[in-house]
């Protein structure tokens, strides 16, 4: 039996009415086991805990120190009600690559150290869907994982070629690590890909290599996207990389395209998927929903575009007249309710055509776009979600603004109210005089939004 203080995990927080509470489990205990077994981490915790008998082993965060051995029956999705100190129950675990492509290297200095940090965690690919290379997985990780059928797990590839995905990630073991692939897959574990494409490198007949290889392990390899490397302005003693253009653009869409077609005879699926950005690089249309198999890779901008226009048009089709504008306008003496809508350039050609939509529908509204460049990172980062507070004050403060900024969710950090380089939302309401308004991603929050009068919430 575990005694030591130095065991367990400490419990920061639990949830009212919960069943730990009512067991008299409280902050700064420590869980030692469950079922006999001590816990590593999270996955051991999530898996242990689904049984609906439990014997838990907790050791008091008093002074007694005292050992409680408690007996649970509850239901099967029950949850224990407890919040760890630490999020995974153990420390994350930092990136050991040094990737030629990696953005954070790109990043200025000066930023909060939280957004320098590399992590390379594959209990994150299960809790938050990031992204994991493999090389910092031991065996013991993966045999959990087919032990406990966790999926999917997120893969970030780059190359099936091992020699190269060595010199792409600069880790003598990540063409080793593609190994892991196979055990996964003889594992049963549903798994999705990603390729950054790097022109002249993993681009051409070497992704033309990559999806060959990777579709034998579809359809447990739901989808993979195939994303162009960004490039900030801050790659002084970086590796040399070249920005892909029009023509590079379309090579690498007919090289996606071809796949699809083969995939979807083979398998029923797409299989391999451009990000949105690759379409407007080469000038091509977006394709239509059905040929994103359900959106797996949105996190990576593949069909973001294409779900919010189609969501908007669904929500158009249902919003009513909104008389109380009309009396607003009436009882205020303007003549329309102005509103602004700031994104990256990315995105600004299709918030325009909705914006040119709306105003066709409802002649009381005045909506402007604002394409806002991205001076922090450089002109070639076009996502909003790399936009700063800083750039926006800059471009956005000469113009008449209207009643209300309307701003993409995914220019704040998650779950946070300031922007990359920390001007908080208040800071910029305060300095633009106007007030902000963060717009949830969808197609009905953004009609919602533009409708919405002032003073009347925000999303």
């Amino acid at each position: 039996m575990v005694t030591m203080k130095t065991k367990g995990h400490v419990i920061q927080k639990v949830h009212t009415g919960s069943i730990a509470e009512e067991l008299g489990i409280e902050p700064g205990d420590r869980l030692i086991a469950v079922n006999d077994t001590e816990i590593e981490d999270i996955f051991d915790y999530q898996y242990l805990t689904e049984d609906t008998y439990l014997e838990v082993l907790i050791q008091k965060g008093d002074e007694t120190g005292e050992e409680w051995l408690l007996e649970i029956d509850k239901d099967e999705d029950e949850d224990l009600g407890i919040v760890f100190e630490k999020g995974l129950m153990d420390d994350y675990k930092h990136c050991c690559n040094k990737c030629i492509f990696c953005f954070i290297d790109q990043m200025p200095p000066g930023l909060r150290d939280t957004l320098y940090f590399k992590d390379d965690d594959s209990r994150l690919s299960f809790l938050q869907g990031n992204y994991v290379t493999l090389t910092n997985m031991s065996y013991h990780d993966i045999d959990r994982i087919i032990k406990y059928h966790l999926g999917p797990i997120n893969i970030s590839i780059h190359s099936m070629n091992p020699e190269l995905r060595v010199k792409m990630l600069h880790n003598r073991f990540a063409g080793e690590a593609l190994k892991k692939i196979d055990l996964l897959y003889e594992g049963g574990i549903p798994m999705n890909g990603q390729i950054v494409l790097c022109r002249g490198i993993n681009d051409g007949e070497e992704l033309e290599r990559s999806i060959r290889e990777m579709a034998k392990y579809a359809p447990l390899l739901e989808s993979v996207s195939v994303v162009p490397v960004g490039l900030s302005k801050y790659r002084e003693g970086l590796h040399h990389l070249e920005p892909f253009d029009e023509q590079s653009a379309k090579e690498t869409l007919a090289i996606i395209h071809k796949w699809q077609k083969i995939m979807y005879e083979r398998v029923g699926l797409h299989f391999v998927h451009a990000s949105d950005e690759w379409y407007f690089l080469a000038k091509e249309e977006l394709p239509k929903a059905e040929s994103y198999d359900g959106y797996l890779q949105l996190e990576n901008g593949v069909g973001m575009i294409t779900l919010l226009t189609d969501e908007f048009h669904e929500a158009m089709e249902t919003v009513g007249a909104h008389e109380e504008i009309l009396e607003y306008l009436r009882k205020t003496g303007k003549e329309k309710l102005v509103k602004t809508i700031a994104t990256g350039r990315l995105a600004a050609g299709t918030m325009q055509k909705m914006a040119d939509e709306m105003m066709e529908r409802f002649p009381f509204l005045d909506i402007r776009v604002v394409a806002i460049r991205n001076d922090f990172f450089g002109e070639r980062i076009t996502v909003s979600g790399l936009l700063t507070g800083q750039d926006m004050i800059a471009q956005l403060k000469p113009l008449e603004l209207g009643e209300t900024v309307l701003l993409p969710e995914n220019v704040l950090r998650s779950g946070e109210n300031y922007f990359l380089d920390d001007v908080t939302v208040p800071e910029l309401e305060q300095t633009l005089q106007v007030s902000v308004d963060i717009v949830k991603s969808s197609g009905m929050d953004f009609v919602e939004a533009v409708l919405r009068l002032p003073g009347n919430g925000k999303s």
